[in-house]
């Protein structure tokens, strides 16, 4: 019987590409990756355990932090629930500044992605391209809230303050798709990033089920499974999910990439509803001592990460008792367990960053 020496190598936790601190624990075989143990909890956050010492208004700024590449999805769960809970029903127009600010968000997470990922792979100009294109979504962000991230534009019955400005997006969605005909003209026919993805990271749909993996990850694996189809702000916009059948890495960029065109779409839609609607009427709820009625609520929606959803257990405080998140990137981190299992070392950054990991969402 032949002895064979392996080894363990700590890949992280310094790697950039997860926005956050991920480190893995790799056992070798020369170059081969033969187990592979993600090793999380380098934040230190505890924001599902901080909600039970704030009442509900002094938790909302800090959801956005759950995922601060896509803020606008957290915002959106935690008054969700509290507006169920208190049966607020929110005007047309309410709706159709959250979803406008929703794509566009979704939109700058996945811009960021993009670089991102190319930047993993050696890529620098792509970086400084998506960054370009994602500068004008922040200014715009910055102009309506008031921050260009973190944004707490989101309140319990309503928003903040109207929108303004809809010749800015119509303009950046202008912008945009003349820069997606760039991105593929760059990206997409890259010997060396087709080579490096084509066929790498293969995510059969039942290992994606049986790890509960959803969003764009689920969709590029040919499984049409988009909340946003039964999410109730969305139910008035026309829009078919991004489906591709490749199941690799290369799938899973040019189903992103294909988003940003569908979310183009929405918005546009939004903007319609936005010009015929003039007058903001919002029933917001008096945040101070707010309480919700004895039970439990959830919600959920189709962030850039996948389905992320909120719970809350109430009693008669005006804190939660319980409050857990649901989020993609802690089910996109353990999957890498069976993605990277049997590929080579050089594969390993190609195939995570593919995920769409970020951290925050993890360390939770």
């Amino acid at each position: 019987m032949t002895n064979i020496e392996t080894l363990k190598l700590n890949l992280g936790p310094q790697h950039p590409s997860t926005h956050g601190v991920l480190r893995l624990i790799l056992e070798l075989e020369g170059e081969k990756i033969i187990s592979c143990k993600p090793d999380v909890g380098y934040l230190h956050r505890g924001m599902e355990k901080i909600a039970e010492k704030l009442t509900y208004i002094q938790y909302l700024p800090m959801v956005d932090r759950i995922d601060y590449l896509a803020g606008f999805f957290y915002s959106e769960l935690l008054c969700e629930n509290i507006e169920k809970a208190l049966e607020i029903e929110l005007s047309e127009r309410v709706k159709a500044i959250r979803v406008l600010m929703l794509e566009l968000n979704r939109i700058a997470s996945h811009l960021l992605w993009i670089g991102a990922f190319l930047m993993d792979l050696g890529a620098v100009s792509p970086f400084f391209y998506t960054f370009r294109e994602r500068e004008l979504v922040l200014k715009y962000f910055e102009k309506v809230t008031g921050q260009r991230m973190m944004n707490n534009y989101f309140v319990f019955g309503g928003v903040r303050r109207d929108i303004f400005d809809l010749g800015d997006v119509k303009d950046f969605l202008k912008i945009l798709k003349n820069k997606i005909k760039d991105y593929e003209r760059i990206i997409d026919r890259n010997p060396i990033f087709k080579q490096r993805t084509i066929g790498k990271g293969i995510l059969e749909p039942d290992i994606a089920f049986n790890d509960s993996i959803t969003g764009v990850n689920l969709r590029a694996s040919g499984v049409n499974l988009d909340f946003r189809t039964k999410h109730c702000l969305y139910k008035d916009y026309e829009f078919n999910p991004v489906v591709l059948n490749g199941k690799d890495s290369f799938s899973r960029y040019r189903a992103r990439v294909l988003e940003l065109t569908l979310s183009a779409s929405i918005i546009e839609q939004t903007i319609e509803k936005l010009e015929q609607n003039g007058e903001l009427k919002q029933t917001l709820i008096k945040p101070l001592g707010l309480k919700l009625p004895e039970g439990e609520y959830y919600s959920e929606i189709e962030a850039p990460r996948g389905l992320a959803g909120c719970y809350i257990k109430s009693t008669v405080e005006e804190r939660p008792y319980r409050l857990k998140w649901r989020t993609g990137s802690y089910y996109a981190v353990n999957l890498l367990r069976k993605l990277l299992k049997g590929v080579y070392l050089n594969d390993a950054i190609a195939i995570a960053g593919s995920l769409d990991i970020i951290l925050p969402e993890v360390d939770k």
